[in-house]
């Protein structure tokens, strides 16, 4: 099933979402980073439009990314009605809540009000009566899964979005996830994990869903994966191979934290640009080959400052399939390095 042909040519190929009908390009882009009032629109209306050109026309947003909040899909709004209007259903186009968006208990979480406000305010934000995956960001353990997913159930009925999903869930909460789903007769289609060769955490056993690691959840449940932040935030990338850069995100105290460029990680991080430098790559091609080397993953979510740095990205689909003396290699250093951001949110609990 995951290893059917891509749909159409292209430079990106699409791999099947779970075992639903959605196909999803290998690559996407997230618009995390890069895309709040600090970055000018004209850059980020360029990365965007290439990434629409090169094939990427899976485009990952949620209600939080900025800053401030909501920025990221008022840009997108913005590109849909000046630009990408006649190429609206070429796109697949997803959106989150879970993290806080407004004051107030209401304005993060996973309760039915806060989840379908957000999503209401998100379609405003992006000038669309739909979208086309609405994610749960985050598991909540004060509110019944009940009432997260029939959320998403509503979402759904309503015709706001044509597909749901879970993000950062454990496995275990994904197993439960599903049965929640199945009983209120809702179809979860993703599930959106951090991973990556510093975060392997996906792969691991999970004894409370009865030893089964989240990627043999999806794939029982018939859910794709959308793996985000497989560069680890740039560790895994040329950024960081000779210091820490003074105008880098560890630099300027973002997401990456400089406790996480340490000298154990940072010496796993040069073996492996050994690797990559002897199949003739950069580190991050190798990264994202290596995410995408299991099946069950159907895309990895980039995060890109410029057209140039996501062409090189697209790139890695074209290196040679990693032979397994080089998996060997890989697996000497790609070792839990401590870099999961979203594990005490979400994955963790």
């Amino acid at each position: 099933m995951h290893d059917a042909p891509p749909l159409a040519p292209g430079p990106v190929p699409l791999r099947r979402c779970g075992d639903s009908g959605l196909w999803l390009p290998v690559v996407t882009l997230g618009l995390w980073q890069n895309f709040g009032a600090s970055t000018p629109f004209d850059a980020q209306r360029a990365l965007v439009l290439r990434a629409v050109e090169l094939g990427v026309t899976h485009l990952d947003l949620a209600n939080n990314y900025g800053p401030p909040p909501g920025a990221a899909e008022l840009t997108m709004g913005r590109l849909l009605a000046r630009d990408l209007a006649s190429r609206r259903d070429e796109l697949v186009l997803t959106t989150k809540a879970g993290y806080r968006q407004w004051p107030g208990p209401y304005g993060e979480h996973g309760s039915r009000k806060y989840l379908l406000a957000s999503l209401d305010q998100s379609l405003r934000r992006l000038g669309l009566d739909h979208i086309d995956v609405f994610y749960s960001h985050r598991f909540d353990p004060r509110t019944p899964l009940e009432e997260t997913i029939g959320a998403l159930g509503s979402a759904l009925a309503s015709g706001r979005a044509r597909a749901v999903g879970i993000s950062s869930y454990s496995a275990a909460r994904t197993a439960q996830a599903l049965d929640v789903a199945r009983d209120l007769g809702v179809r979860l289609t993703v599930c959106q994990p951090s991973y990556s060769m510093l975060n392997r955490w996906i792969e691991r056993p999970d004894p409370a869903a009865d030893g089964r690691s989240l990627l043999d959840v999806a794939a029982q449940g018939g859910l794709g994966v959308a793996a985000f932040s497989p560069l680890a935030q740039g560790m895994l990338t040329d950024r960081y191979l000779t210091g820490v850069p003074a105008d880098s995100r560890a630099a300027r105290g973002g997401p990456l934290r400089a406790s996480y460029l340490s000298e154990e990680n940072l010496a796993h991080v040069l073996a492996l640009d050994v690797v990559a430098r002897a199949r003739g790559q950069s580190l991050a091609q190798l990264a994202i080959l290596w995410a995408l080397r299991d099946p069950r993953v159907t895309t990895v979510v980039l995060g890109a400052r410029t057209p140039a740095q996501l062409e090189e990205n697209v790139a890695a689909l074209g290196g040679p399939p990693l032979a397994e003396a080089e998996l060997e290699a890989i697996d000497a250093d790609a070792v839990d390095a401590g870099v999961n951001l979203w594990g005490p949110r979400s994955s963790d609990l």
